[in-house]
């Protein structure tokens, strides 16, 4: 029983009429029977609707298509997770119309998209993959936002062009692409890499032929590590998925206290690695790790 409802049932009991009384009277005992029988449904109610849902994207990937996917049966970000160091904040900055709260994370959406308007420069000194942003219709996500947000993780000077063998170049709706951004509904998700034989179970992200696809509950939850750099979470998406679509496999922690690789999946676990979000470090090294299923 809640301290409200206890105090509530508490003045059912000692109100007037019940000083010195032989017997309690029918109408309080009523009353306060009535009030346990509703808190206690309420209190029922409440644990119940706050049980975690448990992901199970533990699907073997099919197709062309790679999936990042939690450990099967818990939800994103186990107890490895959870105790492991925190990122520093802030590594790549958030637009200002971003959604922040659960409650901006519509399970499904309509499945259509609107690309970001506009051109960005080149980055980088290999040949520039043509790409474009898009968000799903109906959600308080700004794409243009988001596309400002891409354009700066790929531009990043720890991004895929650090070592001068990768180009990138955002460009208009109708223009031609080598892959495209999308950052969608969990069920949308779900669909998208489903038709590719994934299962991302609501919860995580994939790239499949040319889509990199970003699930708006990352996007804007992260993980538990991660829940105090969320832009720096949205970068190691970018860089995660775009390494898929460069060639990339997925990759292990090194070893206890080293940083973690882009390509392992973080979301299942440090494994004893600190948080990073960048496919190469400050002195332009690779942050790699052993090769992985």
């Amino acid at each position: 029983m809640t301290r409200s409802a206890h105090r509530r049932h508490r003045r059912g009991q000692q109100g007037p009429g019940h000083a010195g009384s032989p017997r309690w009277p029918r109408l309080p005992l009523i009353a306060g029977l009535a009030a346990l029988l509703f808190f206690g449904t309420v209190m029922v109610k409440v644990a119940v609707d706050s049980d975690p849902v448990s992901a199970t994207a533990g699907g073997t990937p099919g197709g062309t298509g790679t999936a990042t996917t939690p450990a099967a049966g818990a939800t994103p970000g186990g107890a490895a997770e959870r105790n492991s160091p925190r990122p520093p904040k802030r590594s790549v900055p958030a637009g200002p119309s971003d959604p922040t709260r659960a409650e901006d994370v519509p399970a499904s959406g309509p499945g259509t998209f609107t690309v970001a308007q506009g051109e960005g420069e080149a980055v980088g000194a290999g040949p520039p993959l043509r790409y474009q942003v898009a968000v799903e219709d109906g959600l308080a996500l700004s794409v243009a936002d988001a596309a400002a947000q891409v354009d700066g993780v790929l531009a990043h000077p720890r991004g895929w062009t650090a070592d001068g063998g990768a180009g990138f170049q955002r460009v208009a709706p109708g223009s031609d692409h080598d892959f495209v951004v999308q950052i969608a509904t969990p069920g949308t998700v779900d669909r998208i890499c489903g038709a590719y034989g994934l299962d991302t179970g609501g919860e995580v992200n994939c790239r499949v032929d040319d889509k990199v696809v970003v699930n708006l509950r990352r996007w804007v939850l992260a993980t538990p590590v991660y829940e105090d750099d969320v832009a720096g979470y949205r970068a190691l998406i970018i860089n995660h998925e775009v390494g898929h679509f460069l060639g990339h496999g997925h990759q292990g922690c090194p070893g206890q206290g080293a940083p973690a690789p882009v390509m392992m999946q973080q979301i299942k676990g440090m494994h004893g690695c600190l948080p990073n979000v960048w496919p190469f470090d400050a002195d332009g090294r690779p942050v790699t790790g052993p090769a992985v299923p």
